[in-house]
């Protein structure tokens, strides 16, 4: 066998192996969406604050931690109406099922960065660690790089 040949098949063997970790089933990585990501800005001595986004899967994820450079800690929390008084609560280990996108919006689940270590301003941009844990309890990091604004930049004006 030539080098030329052996050099051939040792390529040939490493981009299969590379696609193979690239695309293989045992990732969530590409089975996770985030969508519409965006963090209300906030106004002098506010402490915490809320980001937005849809989350959606094509297979059943657990949001299991969330957190980003500009907060002490993060939390996943839900608005509720209960005998007519709005209330907000943690919520721990999110089940995102399989083609039932979740939307954190204002009123219903959203993520609370709290213990702010500076202001967050419109203009700028947030980045946010969403880990996700699959059914067999491996764990993967989603990066979402979200825009900050007054309001969401993707009502319609």
């Amino acid at each position: 066998m030539s080098p030329s040949s052996r050099t051939s098949i040792k390529l040939r063997v490493f981009v299969a192996l590379l696609a193979f970790q690239m695309f293989g089933a045992t990732s969530i990585r590409a089975q996770v969406m985030v969508d519409d990501a965006w963090v209300r800005a906030t106004v002098r001595g506010q402490q915490a604050t809320g980001a937005f986004m849809r989350i959606s899967t094509k297979k059943d994820v657990k949001l299991v931690e969330a957190r980003t450079p500009n907060a002490g800690f993060v939390e996943v929390h839900q608005m509720l109406l209960e005998q007519g008084v709005m209330s907000m609560r943690p919520v721990k280990g999110l089940l995102i099922r399989a083609g039932e996108p979740v939307e954190f919006k204002s009123g219903g689940y959203h993520l609370m960065l709290m213990d702010l270590k500076q202001p967050v301003r419109a203009g700028f941009e947030s980045q946010i660690t969403l880990v996700f844990e699959s059914s067999d309890g491996k764990r993967e990091s989603v990066y979402v790089h979200a825009p900050i604004a007054n309001s969401s930049p993707h009502e319609k004006k």
